[in-house]
């Protein structure tokens, strides 16, 4: 999902392997929206696993990670990595370089 208005614009340094705060949907009704456009049992999945956490960490992870299955699902450069990592077009990430990479978006 793109900006909207109200939301902070990307820093300077924007991880492709993140997801910022202000990017994607920004409230429980965007997230069901967005989940919904996708396939409704992904929102119905959705659903019961938030009805189930806890409040707290287990509430936080479940919006977590239906926030990075919009993500994976939306953004166009996903499908694109994808198609040119299977054929082959692409320069593999080492994994130290990756961990690198995700610690940089930690401090």
């Amino acid at each position: 999902m793109s900006a909207l208005p109200h939301q902070t614009p990307s820093p300077a340094y924007a991880s492709p392997y993140r997801i910022e705060a202000h990017e994607g949907p920004q409230t429980l009704a965007e997230l069901r929206a967005a989940l919904a456009l996708i396939d409704s049992a992904e929102l119905t999945a959705f659903n019961a696993r938030l009805d189930a956490a806890r409040f707290g960490r287990e509430q936080t992870a479940v919006i977590t990670e239906a926030r990075h299955l919009v993500a994976l699902r939306t953004r166009p450069e996903v499908p694109t990595a994808v198609r040119a990592s299977l054929a082959g077009e692409t320069d593999l990430m080492h994994v130290d370089d990756l961990w690198a990479e995700l610690d940089k978006g930690a401090a």
